[in-house]
């Protein structure tokens, strides 16, 4: 898939244990503490889960626009170039050795050299250093995410050509979210107009355009098989790829039940899918010593097959162990 959003750090756990042929968080966790999987700022400025074996290819395609963003930022609140660049020296000194440091004892580490800064700045710091290649995440240490170096976590790796990176990436995503867009790509992936165009030309054989209502449509070939359809129920997690990666979400979603799927502010909730089509939402229940999912529709009475419900919430369930 090339990458999953992922700052709900548990919701994004189950993401990718939503697409495991035998959901075992235990599996994921393993991968991420080895590195095998990584949990950084790339492609647009927020968090994503990788393979370990695109992050720098991916970073170097996207460096220079999540760089502007962070730069905006730093710009209003006052941040020189030169204070990052004290900053950085101190975060690698600090980390250095296979170090895993939470964002607290970071932010203890800058206060201590002189690069003094509120906790709401240091994340700040740490972006930058992720989009610039430096650090990653490292093992969780119990509830808290630490980071790492990435030259410490992730062997170097050959450098792909920025046509190679482009090729790459626009397989990745139409592999795995087609039928897309144009502009569901570059929403995606955060490339500038020129060069979504221009990866999609670069794959272009292996497209399939097709017209559905005003839009075209780019299938990838590995899809355009006849595909028998079933009626099974899915606990899509908050911020889910099947969701948040398109511009356009009508397909999937009716345009009047956005706001019980996501608010304006960019928050996503975890929703409920069947038959292709949101139709409600989950949660997990808030009961003590119990693990119990609720659920709940957008359209009251809604004909959905009960069985299929409990097996989605039987998966979940197995994923976490419980």
């Amino acid at each position: 898939m090339g990458a999953l959003q992922g700052q709900e750090y548990s919701m994004a756990k189950w993401a990718i244990g939503l697409r495991l042929k035998k959901p075992d968080i235990r599996k994921v966790e393993a991968a991420l503490e080895k590195g095998e999987i990584l949990r950084t700022h790339v492609l647009r400025p927020t968090w994503h889960l990788v393979v370990a074996e695109d992050i720098r290819w991916m970073l170097k395609l996207s460096n220079r626009r999540m760089k502007q963003a962070y730069d905006s930022y730093w710009k209003n609140h006052g941040i020189s170039e030169e204070l990052y660049i004290r900053g950085h020296d101190v975060i690698v000194r600090a980390l250095e050795g296979n170090r895993y440091l939470t964002r607290q004892e970071i932010g203890e580490e800058l206060n201590r050299a002189g690069v003094v800064v509120g906790d709401d700045l240091v994340k700040y710091f740490l972006g930058r250093a992720e989009v610039d290649g430096v650090i990653c995440n490292g093992v969780d240490n119990g509830n808290k995410r630490t980071y790492a170096l990435l030259d410490e976590r992730v062997p170097s790796m050959k450098e792909l050509h920025k046509e190679e990176a482009l090729v790459k990436l626009a397989i990745k995503y139409f592999r795995s979210h087609s039928p897309a867009s144009l502009q569901d790509f570059i929403w995606w992936s955060g490339l500038s107009i020129t060069e979504a165009k221009q990866a999609i030309r670069l794959i272009d054989s292996e497209l399939i355009t097709e017209r559905i209502g005003e839009r075209d449509w780019l299938i990838h070939e590995s899809c355009a098989r006849n595909v028998r359809a079933k009626r099974i129920v899915h606990l899509l997690p908050s911020y889910d790829e099947y969701l948040i990666s398109y511009k356009d979400r009508s397909m999937v979603l009716a345009p009047e039940y956005y706001r019980k799927a996501f608010n304006t502010f960019g928050i996503f909730y975890p929703v409920i899918l069947y038959n292709g089509k949101i139709i409600g939402n989950w949660n997990k229940s808030a009961k003590k010593k119990q693990f119990e999912i609720e659920s709940s529709f957008f359209i009251p009475g809604i004909n959905v097959d009960g069985a299929e419900l409990d097996k989605a919430k039987e998966r979940f369930r197995i994923f976490y162990n419980r």
